[in-house]
């Protein structure tokens, strides 16, 4: 059984294998411009209404927006599509704002690991298939952006999907782009999500959800006191509890 059967991620889906649908003039994680990416608003494919679309309240959303107030022309790290409605929400309000889809660069990553141990017998023989040597390799073509980078990341629930290690180097990773006061803002099930979703901001108070197919399994159900362990560099710590299983959390470095 191949590693990506025992994490649960099926193989062979020809549209998975973009490293980066949010710029398709790259072809690779190096060949980014921090910072750059989204500041002209609209390279991305125009979408269509998403029938499986819903509102949600948030909170969450909103006091992270009050602790961005003022800030004027700040740099923000989105870590899920490039959503047109989200850039165009914090370009507007004078943020810089850069765009890579961690969840599908992650998968694609898999994907071409599971293709070169096919091909490749030196190495099988040679590369560390360990978690942590899994996560290294990965970190090592993505978050290429210089220390101190931004003053505020959207997480989104990902965490919930990719492997405990990779997660702990993640957030080290982001806690040293953050600039000092920076804000996170992320989201956790209280359990195994049963479908797949994604976000986008609707105004400073509404986040869209969009029902779409699952690209990876979740892996973890984080408890109060690990995802304070995860974040324990940053000074403070807010919830915000939901209805519908998900609680919406802001870290500020």
């Amino acid at each position: 059984m191949s590693f990506l059967n025992k994490l649960g991620i099926g193989i062979g889906v020809g549209s998975e294998t973009s490293r980066d649908i949010s710029r398709p003039a790259l072809s690779s994680a190096r060949a980014r411009t921090p910072g750059g990416t989204a500041a002209a608003a609209g390279t991305g494919p125009a979408r269509a209404p998403d029938p499986r679309e819903s509102a949600r309240v948030s909170n969450g959303l909103k006091e992270f927006l009050w602790n961005l107030d003022g800030l004027g022309r700040g740099t923000l790290l989105d870590l899920g599509p490039a959503w047109q409605t989200t850039l165009s929400f914090f370009i507007e309000r004078g943020f810089r704002v850069s765009s890579e889809d961690i969840l599908r660069g992650w998968k694609a990553f898999l994907m071409e690991e599971e293709a070169r141990l096919r091909e490749d017998a030196a190495a099988r023989e040679s590369l560390d298939m360990t978690a942590n040597g899994r996560a290294k390799r990965f970190l090592a073509e993505n978050l290429q952006y210089p220390r101190a980078s931004f003053d505020a990341v959207l997480l989104w629930d990902l965490l919930d999907y990719l492997e405990p290690v990779l997660v702990k180097q993640i957030v080290a990773t982001l806690t040293e782009l953050l600039r000092p006061g920076g804000v996170v803002f992320a989201m956790f099930h209280s359990k195994k999500p049963e479908g797949f979703q994604r976000y986008r901001v609707a105004d400073s108070n509404t986040l869209q959800m969009i029902s779409t197919a699952m690209l990876c399994p979740a892996q973890k159900v984080y408890q109060n006191r690990e995802i304070q362990d995860l974040f324990g560099r940053f000074r403070t710590m807010k919830s915000f509890v939901g209805r519908d299983q998900l609680r919406e959390t802001l870290f500020i470095k």
